[in-house]
Formats: structure tokens, C-alpha cells, sequence
């Protein structure tokens, strides 16, 4: 993909601000680990398996900028900081846990050498291209699950932008198009930060993928006239007992495969798989501020004063999924990560 979600120069690391695309490739500049934090909170980054591996460049940035004081503490904070900015990807702390861990191993008391630096960089390195790997593999594993010519409806977004690679079950989609497994894709708009609407469809149409989109509201009836064959989705974080939190509107669609007995395929990696929960009863769901709800690109859509319900993310009932495909293979219900 050409338009690169996020890369390092010159002891910098460089984020797309997605909140601009399709229209505008911009770029921020972070010098410190705070404005990789502030573009996972703010959704200029976002996508589990993206955000995972753009916080371990950011606690990177918090080890080059270590002035002075107890280091064991300071990264312990800084961790804390990445993990409390996106709560419900588990990816994010998976990586930060990582990349904290492998600190600690290196016994930094308060003067860090560049070998340390260099060992830090590259164990960095090392999760990013873990994350690539992985992806690849999901791919093969989920084109298995395509019947040729499929009509296939998504949500959010789970591509190359979303991922720092090939993508979760955008990646299906697409190489499933490649290969005939795919003919028509219908994408959800996604509100409201319109994830399907801006970068779905931007990403289906630059590799040529025939795909229309619809409004949220609209993925009953076209489920129903268009005769989709299947939903896949992808995923923030997965119970061991395979419940999945994903994008609002997610356990929606779940309920619909279910009525209209279609499968409904939740593509992610291991590292969005939290084998601390028993069940989706103990993820955490991440609330944002109601003016996201309250204005579209500026303009007020409702009364100023009119009460807001913004969560970001539902929890699909690992009995509504018919399989989660990883880079370790095609898992059916019941689901049993440990």
C-alpha cells in the first residue's frame, strides 16, 4: 500500500492523520512519547494491530527522552499512560507490556548507554515485523473460509491502514478479490468517525475491489435483498471464551447473520486475544466525549444540550460467531484460548 499508516525517520516517528483521509496524506511529526499517546487518543491512529505497534515506538521515544530520576518508575508510568489512552485494544497492551518487559530484562538503572537504545529499537522492530508476519498468515487462513464469488459486508475498518500491513479482514477481502473468492463488498459507513466511509472504501477502491457503502442503518436490508453471503469483521480484544469487543454496530450485525443464517467471521491476531478475561463481561468498554456524536465535520446535528450515549466499541457473544480466524489457524465455537 502507498500510503504508509506510520513510519520511523531520523529518530522520529511519522503517524498519518486518518482523521484527514480520503482527501488529504498528512503526516505528524512525534517527537515524544506524549504525541503518540495524544494520536491514539485523538483517532489520527487507530486499529487495533496499528495502535499496538505504533505504541511501541512510542515507548521507545519515552526511552530516548529519559533525562534523569528513577527509570524503573518512569517507564512503569509511561506504560500506565499507553495502556489508559485506547482501554478496550488489547493489542496496545499487549506491546506495551512487551517492550516494558524486555526494559526491565536490560537492568537500566539511570544512564542508559546506546547499546541499550539499540537493543530497545530493535526489539521494536522485531513486534512490527511479528505483526507482519502474523498478518500474512491470517490472510491464507481466512481466504479458507470464502465460497467463490461471495457477496461479503464489513465494518469499521480493517485494512493495511488499520493493521501497518496487509490488514485483518479487509486483507481477506482484498486478496479474496484477487483470487475469485470475492465479488462484491458492502461497507458500513461506521459513525461516527465514518472509518468505512473514509478509509474502507479508500482503500477498496484503490485495489480495485467493486464495493458500495451503506449507512449503519441500512445492513438489515441489504442483507436481506443483496444476498450477502457472509460478514466478516475484525477485533480489539477477544475473551478466552471467544466474546468479542469490536466497533459499535459489530454485535448488531452478529444478530442479523444469526436471523439470516449467514456466517458472521471475526479475522484478528493472537495479540488481540486477552487470555486474562474468562468473557467479554470483563472488557473494558471505552466511552468517548459526546461532541463526536453531537457534530459531523463541524456542524451541530442536534440540540447543544441533548444527552449523549458514544461508546465505542459492543461485545459479540462468542455463540453469534461462527469462527475467529488467526495466524494460528480457523477456531470454531466453542472458543478456548488459553
Amino acid at each position: 500500500m502507498a500510503t504508509l499508516p506510520f513510519f520511523w525517520k531520523n529518530s522520529h516517528l511519522f503517524i498519518l492523520d486518518q482523521r484527514k483521509l480520503p482527501f488529504k496524506n498528512f503526516y505528524i511529526k512525534c517527537k515524544t512519547y506524549q504525541d503518540v499517546i495524544n494520536c491514539i487518543k485523538n483517532m489520527a491512529v487507530r486499529g487495533a494491530p496499528a495502535i499496538g505497534v505504533v505504541s511501541g515506538y512510542g515507548m521507545f521515544l519515552a526511552v530516548m527522552n529519559f533525562k534523569k530520576g528513577d527509570f524503573k518508575r518512569y517507564i512503569e508510568n509511561v506504560a500506565k499512560e499507553f495502556i489508559s489512552c485506547r482501554p478496550t485494544a488489547y493489542n496496545l497492551s499487549y506491546v506495551v507490556d512487551k517492550i516494558k518487559d524486555y526494559i526491565y530484562s536490560l537492568n537500566i538503572k539511570e544512564k542508559l548507554t546506546k547499546n541499550d537504545l539499540s537493543k530497545i529499537f530493535k526489539k521494536v522492530e522485531e513486534i512490527r515485523e511479528e505483526n507482519k508476519k502474523a498478518l500474512q498468515k491470517i490472510v491464507e487462513f481466512g481466504l479458507k473460509i470464502l465460497e467463490k464469488n461471495s457477496c461479503v459486508l464489513t465494518h469499521c475498518n480493517t485494512g493495511a491502514l488499520a493493521c501497518g500491513d496487509i490488514g485483518t479482514a479487509l486483507g481477506v477481502i482484498i486478496e479474496g478479490y484477487k483470487r475469485g473468492k470475492v465479488k462484491y463488498v458492502y461497507v458500513d459507513e461506521t459513525r461516527p468517525y465514518l472509518q468505512g466511509a473514509r478509509l474502507t472504501m479508500f482503500e477498496l477502491m484503490n485495489a480495485g475491489v467493486p464495493c458500495c457503502m451503506i449507512t449503519d442503518n441500512m445492513a438489515g436490508y441489504v442483507i436481506k435483498e443483496k444476498k450477502v453471503d457472509c460478514i466478516i469483521i475484525g477485533a480489539d480484544r477477544i475473551a478466552r471464551n471467544g466474546d468479542t469487543a469490536n466497533k459499535i454496530g459489530s454485535y448488531t450485525l452478529a444478530i442479523l447473520a444469526k436471523y439470516h443464517n449467514i456466517p458472521f467471521y471475526v479475522v484478528a491476531p493472537t495479540s488481540s486475544i486477552d487470555k486474562n478475561i474468562k468473557s467479554g463481561k470483563d472488557i473494558k468498554i471505552e466511552y468517548r466525549d459526546e461532541s463526536e456524536v453531537k457534530y459531523v465535520n463541524g456542524k451541530l446535528i442536534t440540540l447543544k444540550n441533548a444527552k449523549i450515549i458514544h461508546p465505542a466499541f459492543d461485545v459479540t457473544p462468542a455463540e453469534l460467531i461462527t469462527a475467529i480466524i488467526t495466524e494460528e489457524g480457523i477456531f470454531r465455537y466453542p472458543y478456548n484460548f488459553v
